[in-house]
C-alpha cells in the first residue's frame, strides 16, 4: 500500500513520509522516531545532536554559491496524533500507518494519517538528503511532544541555533501563509463521589453516541461539529430531570485537541420509565440530527438495554449528578470571540475533549485557546468557576504563548512575490487559530523571523485525515524556490 505512495510526485519527498509513517510516534512515546531521525542524520555524515528533552537538530551547509546567505531553521514536529475508528483493529505502538491513494488525496486505513505533521518532516528530510537542491545553511530542528504540551519547544535552549529565519512547515492550507497563532492551556476538572447501590427495580442502558467527524481543537473550532461530550450530557440532563435517570458510567472523546467524536455512557432508569425514556431520548436525539445535518450527517445515538446481568450495581448519587449535569451545561464549548482585528479568525474558544466518570471518579479535560493572553484565562476562569461549583479541583497546565504577528517580516515579503509568480494569485495572509510552536520558539530565540506554511490536509487529529496530492506538489515547489531566493547575510 505505501508504495503506490512511494510512486507520486515529487518521489523523494513522498518516499520520506512513507519510511517516517513506518516509525511507531505517538506524543511522549517518540523514543524509536528520535532514533530514526538521529540514525538518518549521522548516516547523510551530517552534524546530529539530540538536546536534553529529546529535539533532533541536523545541520547541513550551504550549497555552493549559497554561503553568503542566512543560515535558515526548518522546523516540524516529530509526534502525530493516534486516533482511530472503534472498529479498526490497529496497535499504533507496534504498527506502521497503512496508506493508501483515495483520488487526489492519501488517507489512512482507519486511523490519523500522521500528515500533522509528518509531511514537513519529510520535506526537511528530502532537503537533508539532496544533492542538487540549492539551498543556504540548514538547521533543521526537529521537536518533540507538540501535540500534547509542546514540551519540546518549550524545552528547546537558547544558543543551539544560529539561524535567522525559521520556516514552520506545520500549517494545513496551501494558500495560506501564516504569522501567528492562539496560545492554549489545559484545563482540568476532578472530583471525587460516593457511590451509592442502584436502586432495585432498574433497568440499564448502554448509550452511544458517534458518527460525528471530529477535527482539530484549534483548526476545525468554528465550523460547528458535534461535540460528544456535550451532546451526551445533554442526553443525561433530560433524562436525569424527567426520569431520573442515574450514571453509572461515561467514557466520552481521547485527546484534548481532538473534538471527541464518541461518548459511551452506562445508565439506570426505573422500570417503570423505560418506554417513555426510550420515546423522549429518540426525540431529543432526532432535534439534534437536525441542528447538525448540514456538518455532521452520520450523527447517531444507539440505546443498547443491557442484560439483567451487565445493568450497573453502583451508580453516582443524585445530588451529585445534578451538580455534575448542570456544570457540564453550564461549560464553555466552542468559540468564545472572534478576532475584532483580523476578520474571520477565532480569537478564543474551548475544547470539552475528555470525559471520564466511573468508581467514584469524575474528570473533565479541556484545552482552552486565544491569540490573546488575557481572553485565554477569562475563559480558562469561565470554566474553573463552572467546576469549582460542583466541588470540582480545577487545574490549570501545559500553559503555552501564542505567536504574535510581524509586519516587518523580510521572508513574508519574498514569500508573498514567490507564491504569487508561481500561482498567479495572491496567498492568504493569516494568523491561525492552532497552537504553533512558533510562539513558544519565538520566547528563546526573540530576534528569528518566523513564517509557517505547509500542503493542504483535512481531517487531522481524525481518522479521516487526509493530504492533497496536488498540494504536495505546489507546496514543494514554493519550498523549492522559497529556499533558492533566502536574502544574504547583511
Amino acid at each position: 500500500m505505501s508504495q503506490e505512495v512511494r510512486n507520486l510526485e515529487p518521489k523523494q519527498l513522498w518516499n520520506k513520509f512513507a519510511d517516517l509513517n513506518a516509525v511507531p510516534r505517538p506524543s511522549k512515546k517518540e523514543e524509536r522516531v528520535i532514533e530514526f531521525m538521529m540514525d538518518f542524520g549521522k548516516n547523510l555524515g551530517l552534524p546530529t545532536i539530540k538536546d536534553e528533552v529529546g529535539n533532533v537538530i541536523i545541520k547541513k551547509p550551504a550549497t555552493a554559491g549559497m554561503e553568503n546567505r542566512k543560515t535558515i531553521v526548518m522546523q516540524s514536529h516529530l509526534d502525530m496524533v493516534h486516533q482511530k475508528n472503534n472498529d479498526t483493529v490497529f496497535d499504533f505502538d507496534t504498527q506502521g500507518i497503512e496508506m493508501y491513494i483515495d483520488e487526489d488525496w492519501v488517507r489512512a486505513r482507519g486511523t490519523t494519517l500522521g500528515a500533522d505533521n509528518g509531511l514537513g518532516v519529510a520535506t526537511i528530510m528530502a532537503i537533508l538528503e539532496s544533492t542538487d537542491i540549492p539551498h543556504p545553511a540548514i538547521e533543521a530542528l526537529f521537536t518533540i511532544d507538540e501535540e500534547t504540551g509542546m514540551t519540546g519547544a518549550k524545552g528547546l535552549k537558547g544558543g543551539l541555533l544560529e539561524g535567522e529565519i525559521l520556516l514552520n512547515l506545520d500549517t494545513e492550507e496551501d494558500d495560506e501563509i501564516d504569522i501567528g497563532c492562539a496560545g492554549g492551556v489545559d484545563v482540568t476538572a476532578s472530583a471525587e463521589y460516593d457511590e451509592e447501590e442502584a436502586p432495585e427495580g432498574s433497568v440499564g442502558y448502554r448509550i452511544t453516541v458517534k458518527g460525528l467527524k471530529g477535527g482539530h481543537s484549534g483548526m476545525d473550532i468554528h465550523k460547528g461539529l458535534g461535540n460528544a461530550n456535550k451532546i451526551m450530557n445533554r442526553l443525561l440532563f433530560d433524562a436525569f430531570d424527567n426520569f431520573g435517570l442515574q450514571i453509572s458510567k461515561i467514557k466520552g472523546g481521547s485527546l484534548r485537541n481532538a473534538i471527541p467524536r464518541e461518548s459511551v455512557a452506562e445508565v439506570i432508569i426505573a422500570n417503570a420509565f423505560d418506554e417513555a425514556f426510550v420515546f423522549d431520548m429518540t426525540a431529543i436525539v432526532d432535534e439534534i440530527k437536525a441542528e447538525l445535518h448540514t456538518v455532521d450527517p452520520d450523527f447517531e445515538v444507539v440505546f443498547e438495554k443491557l442484560e439483567a446481568t451487565d445493568t450497573p450495581k453502583k451508580v453516582m448519587p443524585s445530588m451529585a449528578q445534578y451538580f455534575f449535569v448542570r456544570s457540564m451545561y453550564t461549560a464553555h464549548n466552542g468559540v468564545y470571540r472572534m478576532s475584532p482585528d483580523f476578520e474571520g479568525l477565532v480569537e478564543a474558544s474551548n475544547n470539552i475533549a475528555k470525559v471520564d466518570v466511573a468508581d467514584g471518579q469524575l474528570t473533565v479535560k479541556c484545552l482552552t485557546r486565544s491569540s490573546v493572553e488575557s481572553s485565554k484565562m477569562d475563559v480558562a476562569n469561565g470554566l474553573r468557576s463552572a467546576f469549582e461549583l460542583m466541588g470540582c479541583e480545577v487545574e490549570f497546565s501545559g500553559s503555552y504563548p501564542g505567536w504574535s504577528p510581524n509586519p516587518d517580516s523580510e521572508i513574508l515579503d519574498i514569500m508573498v512575490d514567490i507564491y504569487e509568480k508561481q500561482n498567479n494569485s495572491k496567498p492568504d495572509v493569516v494568523a491561525c487559530h492552532a497552537g504553533l510552536e512558533c510562539g513558544i520558539l519565538g520566547t528563546h530565540y526573540p530576534d528569528m523571523d518566523m513564517i509557517s506554511f505547509g500542503p493542504t490536509i483535512r481531517g487531522a487529529h481524525s481518522p479521516v485525515e487526509r493530504a492533497s496530492i496536488k498540494s504536495v506538489q505546489k507546496y514543494w515547489n514554493f519550498v523549492l524556490e522559497i529556499l533558492k531566493q533566502i536574502p544574504e547575510k547583511k
